[in-house]
């Protein structure tokens, strides 16, 4: 790649000039000159990658090795520099440190560029009621110290797995919405939460500032501009203060978007038109509660939810990870599916590095193994199933040739 100079760059008192007439770059640098011949380079597209691996518990270390072997592949491809860390969350830590998400953990993310993460969760928390600490207590706080207001997953179908898709081919067909969930305020953070001291009393708090609203409105629209030009504002304005309160302020915030069309929907209906009319959405926002549950939902449109990635953006560190859960059922076979974190690296050099060729050529080597059959054994139906590594191998290979 050639680098291209304007006539004249400053840095301060440092002058960088062209010299068309025998195409000699002369750099002056506190008076001392030092001229190159013919310079051609890649540099100005090569970038140095740093980023903090978290596998998390369950299936999250076998799919997260997939992610970061494609991660690999592809900056080699491209000339990038990787530099990477590991750590821990979510149970794993728990047994290791006694919390779920440590300072030492939150410290690699804040010095890092991007977060790939796996996936947390473990059977002896979920099925203790009386658990203190518990895995999903460190994703809360991750979310929180890192500022991630929002989680944003795309929801597109794959014309190979079609079939695979609860609902008829023809209404999901040519799906391609996008799900913006609103992260660290709603119920989950709200207070007071807890129980009586009879144990007999359960409460939760939903919480929303119109700060938490308005930011995470207009990082809809911005999005809703660079696709199909149209906002799908989910609540419950019928019963609950907060969700007139998202309602008073997508009213007032749509007429700063005029050539995006904005709709109201209640989260119950919005529930039956994903599944009767996936098509009709194009940028669906919501408070954190419907966003988990309807996310949830609409990941089956694809056949499979580890077929879907996300990105969680906001204030510090951007975290990318697969929608699914820890699966520990499955941990250590060697069945899981990886596409959803691979796809998820995708998303990471598009968001975090704004490297969009780079995440193009993932997501066409993804489309490529679905294409050709190698799939694990959630979407394989009565054909071959490969293992997780297989899977992974197969898109390092695509991507290197």
């Amino acid at each position: 790649m050639i680098i291209k100079f304007i006539d004249f760059i400053f840095w301060g008192n440092n002058k960088l000039e062209k010299q068309l007439q025998d195409k000699t770059v002369k750099i002056t640098l506190q008076n001392k000159k030092i001229s190159i011949k013919n310079i051609e380079t890649q540099t100005m597209n090569q970038k140095k990658l740093n980023i903090a691996v978290l596998p998390g518990d369950g299936i999250g270390p076998e799919i997260v090795e997939q992610g970061l072997n494609v991660t690999k592949a592809v900056c080699k491809k491209f000339g990038h520099e990787l530099s990477y860390q590991f750590a821990i969350v979510g149970a794993c830590a728990i047994d290791e440190v006694g919390e779920p998400y440590p300072k030492a953990t939150h410290d690699l993310c804040m010095q890092s560029d991007a977060v790939l993460f796996g996936a947390i969760g473990h059977p002896k928390y979920d099925n203790d009621p009386s658990a203190k600490v518990r895995p999903e207590q460190g994703l809360l706080k991750m979310r929180k110290d890192l500022g991630l207001y929002a989680n944003i997953r795309p929801v597109t179908t794959f014309p190979s797995l079609l079939h695979k898709s609860p609902l008829r081919a023809d209404l999901v067909e040519g799906a391609d919405f996008m799900c913006i969930r609103e992260l660290t305020g709603g119920m989950y953070f709200g207070r007071p939460q807890g129980r009586s001291e009879d144990g007999n009393t359960a409460y939760d708090t939903c919480v929303y500032t119109r700060e938490e609203v308005e930011r995470i409105l207009h990082l809809a629209y911005k999005y809703a501009g660079q696709r199909n030009k149209k906002v799908t504002i989910v609540d419950k304005a019928n019963v609950l203060a907060t969700s007139r309160l998202w309602r008073q302020i997508g009213q007032e915030i749509a007429p700063q978007y005029p050539d995006i069309e904005t709709e109201f929907m209640f989260v119950d209906n919005a529930a039956m038109r994903i599944i009767q009319w996936p098509k009709s959405f194009d940028v669906l926002v919501t408070e954190n509660l419907f966003g988990d549950i309807l996310t949830d939902e609409a990941s089956v449109i694809t056949g499979s939810m580890g077929m879907l990635p996300s990105a969680s953006v906001g204030i510090h560190t951007s975290v990318f990870e697969p929608i699914h859960g820890s699966y520990p059922q499955a941990a250590g076979k060697n069945i899981a599916n990886p596409l959803a974190t691979i796809l998820s690296a995708a998303l990471m050099f598009e968001y975090a590095f704004g490297m969009m060729e780079e995440g193009a050529l993932i997501r066409k080597a993804v489309t490529a193994s679905i294409e050709a059959g190698i799939v694990t054994e959630d979407i394989a139906d009565n054909a071959t199933a490969y293992k997780t590594t297989e899977v992974g191998e197969w898109i390092v290979n695509y991507i290197s040739k």
